[in-house]
């Protein structure tokens, strides 16, 4: 397999995070954002929606969108539950976390990251986003403050997904991350993993 990943993004570092955790070898490709290998992968075609992460499989198919990619690597692993209901919670999971928490968490550790992006870090917007932000955090403290996991008692990809944004959100997006001890104990946790991998 080939994955073609943004070396800064958390979205990519998740999957080459479950990769590491589950011990699966793949070839990585960098195209890092505003990069000439970025462009090359576009013109190419590697990037169905123009982005990264892509997943090209052995047999050529590409697979975006790093929760689908999580999906499709961690079916038949302890990843991925086998009971339907732990499924579909894991699954609401990774809808909630590019439906909101990306959209918070994500995008202020970008505006504060990226050169390029900085331009679009009015005061007004970035006050929004580290009030949301906190807010979407305060969801996993709730859960992770009773709970070593988001589901089950077991480490999913919806803890995969998750740690992607999470763990570098006070480093990146300058959340105050000490109001959240279960997350920063869970961090650690995920952290602790065979194979783990840092960003």
């Amino acid at each position: 397999m080939r994955l073609y990943s943004m070396p800064s993004s958390g979205n990519s570092y998740k999957v080459r995070l479950l990769l590491a955790l589950l011990g699966r070898d793949c070839e990585i490709v960098d195209v890092e954002d505003a990069s000439p290998e970025l462009a090359r992968a576009r013109a190419d075609a590697r990037l169905p929606f123009g982005k990264a992460p892509v997943l090209e499989l052995d047999d050529g198919r590409l697979l975006p969108e790093s929760n689908a990619i999580l999906c499709w690597l961690g079916e038949g692993s302890a990843f991925l539950p086998a009971d339907p209901f732990a499924r579909a919670q894991v699954l609401a999971w990774l809808f909630w976390e590019q439906n909101q928490h990306e959209g918070t968490v994500a995008v202020r550790g970008a505006l504060n990251h990226y050169p390029s992006r900085r331009h679009l870090a009015t005061p007004e917007r970035m006050a929004d986003l580290l009030d949301r932000g906190h807010a979407h955090l305060q969801v996993m403290e709730d859960r992770l403050s009773a709970d070593d996991w988001l589901v089950g008692d077991a480490p999913s990809l919806a803890d995969v997904s998750l740690y992607g944004y999470t763990h570098t959100a006070q480093d990146r997006g300058g959340f105050d991350m000490t109001r959240f001890p279960g997350i920063g104990a869970w961090i650690a946790r995920v952290a602790a993993l065979p194979g783990y991998r840092a960003l």
